[in-house]
């Protein structure tokens, strides 16, 4: 007999989507899909809890997961041979890790939990799946998320923060 693989339980995201409701940040992400599009994404999201000065991913890493934030701040910060330089405080309904997420490039910068977080991973296998069995879903997400890098980029002050 055939048994049927089980299928990703799903998470309970009103935390998130009330972040990204309540964000007035210029990087804030916006919220293009349905509850039952979020309630879909849920079942390929990881969640997270960090402490405060917790190191989220390295300057240089090779990781493209991409972070959805909840709650907390993230520090995001570039060190050169010279000094550490902060680029950008992220807060609730925001991302980071999208550049390494769209370019397949290593990480430009460190990010840092500023104060205790919550965040939910979606790494890059987990999205291939995601986009392979709901690909309208995929695109609305990979949409908002890509209009965050969009603005980061079209800032000059924020332009760097592009992790």
């Amino acid at each position: 007999m055939n048994a049927i693989p089980p299928i990703a339980s799903k998470i309970d995201l009103v935390g998130l989507l009330s972040a990204i409701a309540q964000a007035d940040e210029e990087d804030s992400m916006n919220n293009p899909l349905t509850p039952a599009q979020w309630d879909t994404i849920s079942a390929y999201l990881q969640p997270y809890t960090l402490p405060a000065g917790h190191v989220l991913f390295t300057q240089g890493a090779s990781d493209r997961t991409l972070y959805l934030v909840e709650s907390g701040s993230l520090s995001v910060h570039y060190q050169d041979e010279k000094e550490r330089l902060r680029l950008a405080i992220v807060g609730p309904g925001s991302v980071v890790g999208e550049g390494a997420f769209f370019s397949m490039r290593p990480r430009s910068a460190t990010v840092q939990t500023g104060a205790p977080s919550r965040l939910w991973a979606l790494t890059a296998l987990r999205f291939s799946e995601l986009s392979n069995r709901q690909p309208a879903i995929a695109l609305g997400l990979v949409m908002a998320v890509g209009a965050v890098l969009a603005k980061r980029l079209g800032n000059r002050r924020r332009r760097v923060a592009a992790t």
